[in-house]
């Protein structure tokens, strides 16, 4: 029997006509000798000159054994390496505040920006990651934040809520315009510019692969878009919040200011409240507290950082459980 036919060897058992039992017996004893004629020199030469590995045959040395097993870990570890290029994070949500439009110009919203904040998620959605974003409107208006300007807090925090939808609609521009698909879902109803929030079909627009802003905060004064983007982190079943800021990560004093300021490459939560660290606001802490939510804080101005965060790298700070 010549190496090769084996496979033919298998299915070569006449089985019409006979009871599946009966079958079942003949077809286990003729494959059996046809595995044995295998186990001689002569056949094992006819493998090797072939190509063909035929591990267990008597003809097969020792040497070739380990030659095989060489290659098998070799198999094995380019596989591993190839892991590594792969993103940890399946599902994230981003916090983009209002800052990060304005550019250099230091408010409304600046272009090249724009649009360079939209090729970075393009790269990281090319890696096949769910990117649900979440916006402030800082650079338009800052609610009842804004300097020499007394008005109402709720009033101002509405007001706050559509400076975002603005922020939002444009980076949907931008990413369309690059080729992404984006939806914009606004918590506050307003059925000409964006779909209104509703959390199954939000998890939809991710699975079908397109990346989807969040506008308008909660849709309630008194919240901010960190609380926002936590709370939208849990109900889309997120892995991670990444938050992005002008400076490196979490430090105990501002950076721009204090120049001996302690970084924190990675903190607890219980240690951001009780410092009074200024990461996010203390409810949307209090929320990631208690669902375990882990929070990223990197620097939004070094290109390529969302990207090496959402592999695995270490940037920035993280914030996580004790």
């Amino acid at each position: 029997m010549e190496c090769g036919g084996l496979a033919a060897a298998f299915t070569a058992y006449p089985c019409r006509g006979l009871a599946p039992k009966d079958c079942a017996a003949g077809l286990k004893a003729h494959t059996a000798k046809a595995v044995a004629s295998y186990r001689t020199p002569r056949v094992a030469a006819a493998c090797a000159a072939a190509g063909i590995v035929c591990y267990n045959s008597d003809g097969f040395s020792s040497a070739h054994r380990r030659i095989m097993a060489k290659t098998t870990a070799a198999k094995r570890a380019l596989g591993k390496a190839a892991k590594k290029g792969e993103p940890v994070y399946n599902r994230i949500v981003l916090k983009l505040s209002g800052e990060s439009f304005q550019g250099p110009q230091g408010f409304g919203i600046h272009g090249e920006t724009i649009q360079a904040i939209a090729r970075e998620l393009k790269e990281v959605h090319a890696l096949g990651v769910q990117i649900a974003i979440m916006v402030g409107g800082g650079n338009i208006f800052r609610g009842a934040r804004q300097k020499g300007f007394e008005i109402d807090r709720a009033t101002g925090d509405y007001m706050g809520m559509l400076a975002t939808v603005i922020n939002a609609l444009a980076l949907q521009d931008a990413l369309e315009k690059d080729g992404v698909f984006t939806r914009v879902l606004s918590a506050i109803e307003m059925k000409q510019v964006a779909e209104p929030f509703i959390r199954r079909r939000a998890t939809r627009h991710l699975e079908k692969g397109r990346i989807v802003i969040f506008a308008a905060g909660t849709g309630n004064p008194y919240f901010s878009t960190d609380t926002a983007a936590a709370l939208r982190a849990m109900e889309m079943k997120a892995d991670v919040i990444l938050k992005a800021t002008r400076v490196d990560g979490i430090y105990d004093a501002d950076p721009e200011q204090v120049a001996d300021a302690k970084f924190f490459q990675q903190i607890t939560y219980r240690d951001v409240l009780h410092q009074g660290l200024k990461v996010m606001d203390s409810t949307a802490i209090s929320l990631c507290m208690d669902n375990g939510m882990p929070i990223v804080v990197f620097n939004m101005n070094t290109h390529g950082n969302i990207k090496r965060v959402v592999l695995g790298e270490r940037v920035g700070s993280t914030v996580t459980p004790a």
